[in-house]
């Protein structure tokens, strides 16, 4: 049995209803996955595929996505069904048409509403994702021990691994001993989080409902997930009003941005080397000279 076939039968299962794929469609904007987008004559699905060695990807990927589902504030891209077939691994999830403006207001307050979601530890109960690079949730009672173990010293680790010594590691080294003084009068709590949500995960359904996608799920501090809006691009002036209105960031967020925003910083030096190697040394030494 060929893939879309086995698909097919994993669509009809889950839905209860028959289906047979009528046209298939590739659709570009991914680097780590084969997009694509499938009809029969009245339903139609987003599908990603990948060699089977990612199975547990996207299966991180359809339980994080159901889980902000639940929550109820935010619309994501509902999955239907995951596996694997003939060495290969498929996730497929509704297919929405992301071809709206968006409702920045609206954006700004839903994305608060998920954050507002919490847990009693930080991390999650399976491990996920930050692109392609292992992102390990094992869960802690203590912010700045899941900082320092599954965030930033992964990366610190990945890094030397990867041939990045040096100044990195020095630097690296005095800001996981130094940074816990960033956390001496804000206690984050354990929000749900997208995890990596920048403009690239970001859409909005034709009337204006906001939509966020390819998540790298787990519970931590929000502050977090807004600085990652501010990387890679930013949202509008609008979202970060409606947001903070709805829910008014600590004063100490400025420095904790650039803080948050090493981990991936080094995630890219680790993913594709080049300048994000002193991008991440800039970036640590900025927060060091901040709170030194």
């Amino acid at each position: 049995m060929k893939l879309w076939q086995h698909i097919e039968q994993q669509i009809e299962q889950a839905t209860g209803k028959p289906f047979c794929i009528g046209e298939n469609r590739g659709v570009g904007g991914g680097c780590i996955n084969a997009s694509f987008q499938v009809t029969d004559e009245d339903r139609r699905y987003f599908i990603k595929t990948n060699h089977s060695r990612h199975a547990d990807m996207f299966k991180a990927e359809a339980e994080g996505l159901l889980e902000m589902a639940n929550s109820g504030t935010i619309k994501v891209p509902c999955p239907v069904c995951y596996g694997e077939h003939d060495n290969q691994c498929y996730i497929v999830m509704e297919y929405l048409d992301m071809g709206g403006g968006g409702d920045n207001d609206l954006f700004g307050r839903q994305l608060a509403a998920m954050h507002r979601q919490t847990a009693s530890q930080f991390g999650w109960h399976m491990d996920n994702t930050i692109g392609s690079t292992p992102q390990p949730n094992n869960q802690h009672h203590d912010w700045i021990e899941f900082w320092r173990q599954e965030r930033l010293g992964f990366q610190l680790d990945l890094a030397a691994r990867n041939g990045y010594g040096g100044a990195l590691q020095t630097l690296g080294e005095r800001l996981m001993a130094d940074f816990p003084v960033l956390f001496e009068s804000y206690q984050p709590e354990a929000s749900m989080l997208h995890g990596d949500l920048w403009t690239g995960n970001y859409g909005a359904l034709p009337d204006g409902t906001p939509v966020i996608f390819d998540p790298a799920f787990y519970y931590g501090d929000r502050e977090a997930e807004l600085a990652m809006t501010t990387l890679f691009g930013s949202f509008s002036r609008d979202f970060y009003a409606a947001y903070n209105e709805a829910w008014p960031l600590d004063d100490g967020y400025a420095t904790r941005r650039t803080f948050y925003n090493i981990y991936h910083i080094i995630n890219h030096t680790n993913l594709f080397g080049g300048g994000y190697y002193g991008q991440a040394i800039g970036m640590i030494e900025q927060v060091l000279g901040e709170i030194g």
